[in-house]
């Protein structure tokens, strides 16, 4: 058995210590202040923030909306929100752009009002909200389901109106859920490339983010690739090291 566990361990390991071997220290600070990793870099972190804030602003209602809701109607729901995790993100971007570009379905009507969104800023923002929202809303839901409704109960015995007992009591009482989801979902959009670079293009300075400035240093510059390559690494290490085993609870949690 361990002989067997010992193939996927180096499988998932070996390329991980490959980067680190092939990881110019001696260059580190050069490859991380050259104008294309700052540019990547600072648009990477404005719009998965940006992203995240999307995802906790119109996630949160629905994560409640799938949790108190039952029958057929919530199961497609779900399904709809659980597609972008198995969905290729190439795909998403082709039905980001067959939806949001200039003569989509939903597109047009931005594109008639002066709103363009495709090869944009504010596409990027859209493509990775789109990847991320659905981390936030399962861990949310999650907790939802988990949490024992006699508190709010009590306060609205006391007096408190169906909302007030949910932001006094239902929304501290599930503040770690919602601090870990939306952690989950600024990891996710900042390591989103398939449905950005389809949706929004890869425009230095405009909409390529720092896996797509990856990608194109990889031709270049393979030596900042590997740099930058090892910064969404590290990133990604300090999310699960940080959440541990969260999402074990997150998808148990979750009705199929």
């Amino acid at each position: 058995m361990y002989a067997l566990a010992a193939v996927p361990a180096i499988l998932l390991g070996a390329p991980l210590l490959a980067l680190l071997w092939r990881l110019p220290w001696t260059d580190l600070t050069d490859a991380l202040t050259s104008e294309a990793a700052t540019s990547a870099l600072g648009l990477s972190l404005v719009t998965s923030v940006i992203a995240t804030g999307l995802c906790v602003v119109f996630g949160l209602p629905l994560a409640w909306a799938l949790a108190v809701g039952r029958g057929m109607p919530t199961r497609v729901v779900r399904a709809f929100c659980l597609l972008p995790i198995v969905l290729p993100p190439v795909v998403g971007g082709v039905a980001l752009l067959l939806a949001f570009g200039r003569r989509g379905l939903v597109g047009q009507w931005f594109d008639g009002a002066g709103v363009q969104l495709p090869f944009t800023t504010a596409g990027v923002v859209l493509a990775q909200a789109f990847v991320a929202l659905p981390f936030f809303v399962l861990s949310v839901e999650a907790a939802l389901r988990q949490l024992d409704e006699e508190f709010a109960e009590v306060a609205q015995v006391h007096g408190a109106s169906p909302f007030r007992a949910f932001t006094a009591v239902t929304l501290p009482s599930i503040g770690p859920a919602i601090a870990a989801g939306a952690v989950l979902a600024w990891a996710r959009a900042l390591g989103e490339f398939g449905a950005t670079v389809t949706f929004a293009g890869s425009l230095q300075g405009r909409t390529q983010t720092l896996p797509l400035a990856v990608y194109d240093l990889l031709e270049r510059d393979p030596a900042d690739a590997v740099v930058l390559s090892a910064l969404l690494v590290v990133i990604a290490v300090a999310v699960l090291v940080a959440l541990r085993d969260r999402w074990f609870s997150i998808f148990r949690s979750a009705e199929p």
